[in-house]
């Protein structure tokens, strides 16, 4: 059951949020900037009205997950740092300070179950919403001061956009036969242990000898030996797992697990490819050629980058060629950024495709000898502007969460990377407003300065004292 938060509500007599913060604080100005009835009204008729236990309010728990990836925290963690810090109360609505605890850990996985990937896509657009507010001020601002109606051709930069793909690594080790087949003996072991199921032979003795002589794989003289130990722990846990198949009843809560840990014993396949682990199955192997990592696994994932560099696009993909993701991308391009898309930029990955709808794909090339010096230079300033994406790919991975997905399933795997791609447009704003913000001290500056000079009888400036003036100091900073 859902019950919306009144939009008047009673301001408390002490602890009051909004006069007890800075005002100019990142969290706080974001905070005001971010449209929180579009969640509102998008997520309420997800809910039950009339039945069932009070749920959290939609702007908490919106918070919560944007934090999360925007801090680069865990669930857990995420919670533990909203009793601790007033700002992150404040983003998700709270008017006095608490140190009650906002939800449970497991609360957060209920609600992105709820909102689903469209939940997950409607705040990869609000993001991109509140960058293009941030940049359309400032341009008005410039515009402004140039004498400029804001009327005409755009240039061709607004129109442009880059594309690549990655790999987004799923939470599991790298897998090897005899690591997965150790496991797959363990859990034999703990659910006969469990639902007390007398096996005929618990092969402890002899596993502890097969460990001992996988130890040495690397060594070339035990090759033999260990090819052996492999093909014994094979059969080892063929045996015990078929053995639990015909002990446990029909129905039981392990037999989707039993299924899947036989399937990798035979060396049977799931989906056209390989089992790479037991908690994940849907994992794929991807090689990308990469001369430090050779293999990954997990899925592919499309990031598309606008020229400004914002993230204006990012959707996960099996292990499709790179070509056959940009029709996709595009179209969700179209819901979360609205605005048209005339040229996309992408790598080598993606030749033999030219057009995608109305939108020109372009790849690097040998130059045609009809191209004038001109278009050499336009296609050789564009494809350098291009490879600005793998940095900010890098930044997802590395502070948003995306160089580990930690969700469950194909699900998962959806709503990570739209999740990354929001909270690094979120940080993306930060400096925005960050430089905003100069550009209005460096405006205020000029009248002052402007003034003091056209008054009579005042004394200018001397050269020492600009030079100590903070404000000086953040026009130089910015410059």
């Amino acid at each position: 059951m859902y019950k919306p938060q009144p939009k008047e509500r009673t301001t408390p007599l002490f602890w009051e949020l909004e006069s007890m913060l800075d005002s100019r604080h990142e969290l706080y100005v974001l905070s005001n900037l971010i449209d929180w009835d579009s969640f509102e009204k998008a997520f309420a008729p997800l809910f039950v009205e009339n039945n069932g236990r009070p749920a959290k309010p939609i702007r908490l728990m919106t918070g919560l997950l944007i934090l999360k990836h925007l801090r680069n925290v865990s669930d857990e963690a995420v919670v533990e740092q909203f009793r601790e810090n007033a700002y992150y109360q404040y983003f998700c609505g709270e008017q006095s300070f608490t140190t009650a605890a906002p939800c449970a850990a497991s609360e957060l996985v209920h609600f992105r179950k709820r909102i689903k990937e469209e939940g997950m896509e409607l705040i990869l657009k609000e993001s991109i919403r509140v960058n293009l507010a941030i940049e359309d001020a400032r341009k008005s601002e410039k515009d402004k001061d140039e004498g400029k109606d804001g009327r005409g051709r755009k240039p061709d930069d607004e129109l442009t956009a880059f594309i690549d793909t990655t790999v987004q690594e799923k939470n599991v080790t790298f897998p090897t036969d005899s690591k997965l087949l150790n496991k797959v003996i363990a859990y034999c072991r703990k659910v006969a242990a469990k639902e007390g199921t007398h096996v005929r032979q618990s092969y402890s003795r002899e596993l502890k000898g097969l460990k001992r002589a996988q130890r040495f794989r690397g060594r070339s003289h035990s090759a033999k030996k260990v090819a052996k130990a492999d093909r014994r722990m094979r059969t080892i846990a063929g045996r015990l797992v078929r053995e639990l198949q015909r002990e446990l009843p029909e129905r039981n809560p392990y037999k989707e697990r039993l299924e899947l840990c036989l399937k990798f014993v035979n060396g049977e396949k799931v989906d056209g490819h390989k089992i790479y682990s037991l908690h994940e199955p849907d994992v794929l192997c991807v090689s990308k050629g990469k001369e430090h990592k050779k293999y990954e696994f997990g899925n592919k994932v499309s990031v598309v980058r606008h020229w400004s560099g914002l993230i204006i696009g990012a959707l996960s993909f099996r292990n499709e060629f790179d070509g056959h993701t940009v029709e996709k991308s595009l179209k969700q391009v179209g819901r979360v950024y609205g605005r048209r898309v005339k040229v996309l930029a992408g790598d080598r990955g993606y030749r033999g495709l030219e057009k995608s709808g109305d939108t020109t794909v372009m790849i690097p090339d040998t130059p045609k000898p009809t191209d004038s010096q001109h278009i050499k230079g336009k296609k050789h300033k564009l494809f350098r502007k291009r490879a600005g994406i793998e940095p900010v790919i890098g930044h997802c991975k590395s502070d948003h969460r995306l160089g580990r997905n930690f969700y469950k399933g194909l699900f998962g795997d959806s709503i990570n990377v739209m999740l990354a791609a929001a909270g690094f447009n979120f940080k993306r704003a930060f400096r925005l407003l960050f430089c905003l913000l100069l550009s209005i001290v460096d405006w205020l500056l000029d009248i002052f300065l402007c003034w003091r000079w056209s008054v009579p009888g005042m004394v200018p400036l001397s050269a020492t004292s600009l030079q100590t003036s903070p404000t000086v100091h953040a026009r130089v900073f910015k410059g």
